[in-house]
């Protein structure tokens, strides 16, 4: 055999073995691969999506399917086993029907919850005894409350909504609500009430935008800042639930999301807090301890 025929030979093995290298590679990267579904809190939507189209970049092949429906769904469909991950805006012992015992609470930022209304009404900040009025249909009118003439539209969130839950028991204090129509969408929620004359509602801070006016209570202003030291009291903790512990790709984004990367960017800039900025922590009775 020649040396041209003998460099022609190497030059072909050299080819299949690259080949088969790269076939081997991409089995390895697929074999790495996979998907899982997380479902729940529409307030905790944004930074679970985000979160989740950064973790597939940087996972080839892996895939995050985010859906929404609100806490008490995802709850649900964690205890059913139906998906991998319920996020929740709240402890899962507050809901009616889940058995808390079964799952692990993974709390992965705070989200502070406001009052927000349109911007035609005129009014910034409300006392407790009057957002009270307001959703239990005393105040009809806003110009009752120094506003403009226009009615009041009340917005809901629908029943089993963790933002929802929230509001009503640390803004309203557990006071009763009217019946009113019922979203289960915060993005709906804020679209109603921008376009809406004298409406209002209720959303998690990194829905409230510029279409939409947030509304102080008793004279404090719905910032972060007064979220980590609970002077704004309208909090709650983003959990994300597994059913026992988590294995697999949800445990490595449940992983991703918890980390110093993800917490110092992502989570602070899609207007949540993350944990490690909080001054308290509070207990799913309600008792706050300031933390050293």
């Amino acid at each position: 055999m020649n040396k041209r025929r003998i460099a022609g030979v190497a030059l072909f093995l050299i080819a299949v073995g690259g080949l088969l290298g790269l076939g081997y590679q991409t089995r390895n990267r697929s074999s790495a691969g996979g998907s899982i579904t997380t479902v729940g809190s529409t307030a905790l939507q944004p930074l679970v999506e985000a979160a989740g189209e950064q973790f597939s970049g940087d996972h080839l092949g892996v895939f995050i399917n985010v859906q929404g429906g609100g806490s008490g769904t995802g709850l649900s469909q964690i205890q059913e086993g139906a998906v991998a991950i319920g996020n929740s805006d709240v402890f899962a012992e507050e809901q009616s029907g889940i058995h808390s015992h079964n799952l692990v609470d993974h709390r992965v930022a705070v989200v502070g919850i406001v009052p927000i209304i349109n911007k035609e009404v005129g009014l910034k900040t409300l006392t407790t005894a009057q957002l009270q009025k307001v959703f239990d249909g005393t105040y009809t009118n806003w110009r009752e409350l120094g506003g403009k003439n226009v009615p009041i539209t009340i917005v809901n969130r629908a029943q089993g909504s963790g933002t929802r839950a929230t509001f009503e028991k640390w803004a309203l204090r557990g006071h009763r609500v009217k019946t009113a129509q019922e979203q289960d969408s915060s993005g709906m929620v804020r679209s109603i009430v921008s376009t809406t004359p004298g409406a209002i509602s209720y959303v998690a801070f990194s829905y409230a935008n510029k279409t939409v006016q947030r509304v102080a209570i008793n004279g404090v202003a719905p910032t972060n800042q007064n979220v980590t030291s609970n002077k704004w009291q309208v909090w709650s903790y983003e959990h994300m639930y597994t059913n026992g512990r988590p294995t697999g790709v949800a445990k490595s984004f449940l992983n991703y999301i918890e980390s110093p990367k993800i917490q110092s960017t992502l989570v602070r800039q899609l207007g949540y807090i993350s944990i490690s900025q909080m001054h308290v922590e509070r207990d799913v009775k309600g008792r706050v301890t300031v933390v050293l």
